[in-house]
């Protein structure tokens, strides 16, 4: 799981990162920084890897996790570089919230259907899918080839468990 180095969405990582740990997955946080990262609402998951040093020999899926500190990632070469080779590998590449963004910039978004966070003040989310060659979806989840999608934070629970699902065709 990809976390921003400040400012990701509580909710995006702890409810997933709950449902893998029951489904039995072992789970490796990262980010740009390691070490103590705080959430948005104030919560505290330990990034013990450094996004420059993900492998994707090492690992069955990637998520992408959102919240306003997802918005560093998406310029970011070593993000873009992750969700290419995960996409490529045809291993499980997942984003919620405004994350998919960085699937849209990364180039792996055209010609597929996702789904993004957007408010009626921001339109960025799904104006930067629409740039990236990706339809933009108003449904909760998306699954397009071994890309899924999740809209926002009341998605997490599904976004997991579509996870889960997936991997346990692996």
């Amino acid at each position: 799981m990809i976390i921003a180095s400040r400012d990701f969405r509580d909710e995006e990582y702890f409810v997933p990162y709950e449902i893998f740990q029951k489904a039995g997955a072992e789970i490796t946080t990262a980010s740009s920084k390691t070490g103590m990262i705080l959430g948005v609402m104030g919560g505290e998951a330990e990034a013990t890897l450094n996004i420059k040093n993900v492998k994707t020999e090492d690992f069955d899926v990637v998520i992408f996790v959102g919240g306003d500190g997802a918005q560093e990632y998406f310029e970011n070469k070593e993000a873009h570089r992750i969700a290419q080779e995960f996409y490529n590998a045809k291993k499980t590449v997942g984003a919620i919230c405004i994350a998919p963004v960085i699937l849209a910039k990364a180039g792996i978004l055209k010609d597929k259907t996702a789904t993004v966070w957007s408010s009626t003040l921001d339109k960025t989310g799904p104006k930067a899918l629409t740039q990236g060659g990706c339809a933009v979806s108003q449904n909760t989840i998306e699954k397009s080839d071994n890309i899924i999608t999740g809209r926002d934070r009341e998605a997490s629970e599904e976004f997991a468990r579509k996870i889960v699902v997936e991997l346990n065709k692996v």
